[in-house]
């Protein structure tokens, strides 16, 4: 695992190193893309000048209620799903193709609804997520060992006991592969949802640098979020590789 980590690691700083003298010697034109180097460079003046301090705080608020409400409720549906086989069979299909749907079509009935504010967003986050979550649940509970079951009946532990002790904990390794979908599928839905419309927010920013032919702050706000978004991948898929190593799956 650690030389897989290193290659991975090696292959990221080549690519790096590779867009950075691209950039440098012109083969990229500077109004297509910055170097990494002064994208680094952006992104520290706008931490340290503090101007994008209340557009990060907006969006992580969004991301972090979008990704709680698809867990959950993902987690919640799916179980409730897996009790009633008949209702299962009628909803599968429609989770099946639930993705071929653009979501954005119902974010100008959202913003109706709800008002222009975070809440529209935070909608088509957690819409986003949901199913993923709801899926991984079902397969979870569906690969869980019969003789599990039969072992906490033989203990004669009650549904909610054996849904916590036994289920949960054996269905963990899919659960964890539903939470990372979410947290990915959340993530875009957000972003994607500020730069259409909104009030604030780091896609917002980005769609302001992006028309204004800002190229250094929306470089910077991208490196921003492209690192963001691979450290919570990693301490997410090591989660994971922790748990099924626990279990003993591959």
């Amino acid at each position: 695992m650690k030389r897989i980590a290193l290659i991975r690691l090696l292959v990221m700083a080549g690519a790096v190193a590779l867009v950075e003298v691209l950039c440098r010697t012109g083969a990229i034109s500077r109004f297509t893309m910055l170097p990494p180097s002064e994208m680094a460079v952006a992104l520290w003046g706008l931490a340290r000048s503090g101007t994008v301090t209340a557009d990060l705080l907006f969006t992580v608020i969004n991301i972090t209620v979008a990704v709680a409400i698809a867990v959950a409720g993902g987690f919640a549906i799916g179980a409730f799903l897996h009790g009633v086989p008949r209702l299962r069979a009628v909803v599968s299909p429609l989770l099946a193709g639930y993705y071929a749907v653009p979501i954005f079509v119902f974010y100008p009935l959202l913003i109706v609804l709800l008002g222009l504010n975070r809440l529209p967003l935070i909608a088509i986050g957690a819409l986003a997520g949901i199913v993923a979550m709801i899926v991984n649940t079902l397969d979870g509970l569906d690969r869980i060992p019969r003789v599990f079951v039969k072992t906490a009946r033989s203990h004669r532990m009650n549904a909610l006991s054996t849904a916590l002790l036994v289920k949960l904990p054996a269905a963990a390794p899919h659960l964890v592969t539903g939470i990372k979908l979410a947290i990915t599928y959340s993530l875009i839905g957000t972003i994607a949802g500020e730069f259409l419309l909104s009030v604030a927010g780091i896609g917002r920013h980005v769609a302001i640098a992006y028309n204004n032919l800002d190229n250094r702050t929306m470089y910077a706000l991208l490196l921003l979020l492209l690192s963001s978004v691979t450290v919570v991948n990693v301490v997410v898929h090591e989660w994971d590789r922790r748990l099924r190593r626990r279990w003993g799956r591959p």
